[in-house]
């Protein structure tokens, strides 16, 4: 019976993607050294705040997410990241395999939220692999499940999800407002002749300074 094992070797951006895409590179090794014709593969991805510390400013920017540092303890537990998947063609031995991991910064989503308050060190995480295995049987060809205990525990670099976040999105960010706050802005920035919506929301921010 086919034994594969999974090693994630890397992660990096994917420079030449339109969307913001980390790819993992997934190192398949087969230890009976039989031919596989193909393996369906997939791979839910877990983020592990509990195995790393932080400092006063990261707690500070989890707060919506955990809560105060106090009550870490009930409230940090692993998360889903998301799930992927890819086809990896035949081999025999071993393989390389590049698993995309898609992301967003959209602040509203957990995991954003998550991986925007990191300074620095690294996003623990944990990779959960399944899928199904093609090789070769006796009437043509042979179906096995890769086993359900095959998973990674990963310290991703900080530095590589800032570095994707910096490529597609040089020294901006992301908000998702309603459409009734927009045509606001629109309205305010139009009457006081200002620039663009950057322009309007520093103004307002300023003016609400002014009134503490």
């Amino acid at each position: 019976m086919t034994d594969l094992h999974f090693t994630v070797v890397d992660i990096a951006p994917e420079p030449y993607a339109v969307t913001p895409i980390l790819m993992a590179h997934i190192a398949i090794t087969d230890t009976d050294d039989e031919p596989v014709h193909a393996v369906a593969l997939r791979c839910q991805v877990r983020i592990e705040p509990l195995r790393r510390t932080y400092s006063d400013d990261e707690a500070t920017g989890l707060v919506d997410l955990f809560g105060p540092r106090e009550r870490w303890s009930t409230t940090q537990h692993t998360f889903l990241w998301q799930h992927t998947a890819a086809v990896v063609p035949g081999f025999t031995a071993g393989t390389v395999v590049q698993l995309p991991l898609e992301c967003t910064y959209d602040f509203e989503v957990r995991a954003a939220k998550y991986l925007l308050a990191l300074d620095a060190g690294s996003v623990p995480l944990q990779f959960l692999f399944s899928g199904t295995i093609f090789t070769q049987g006796e009437r043509g060809f042979s179906v096995q499940q890769v086993p359900w205990d095959r998973e990674e525990h990963v310290d991703m670099p900080v530095s590589v999800w800032r570095e994707l976040i910096r490529l597609h999105y040089p020294g901006t960010g992301w908000l998702r407002l309603t459409r009734d706050t927009i045509d606001a802005l629109a309205a305010y920035r139009s009457a006081r002749g200002l620039l663009g919506f950057d322009d309007a929301i520093s103004e307002l921010l300023a003016g609400a300074r002014e009134l503490r």
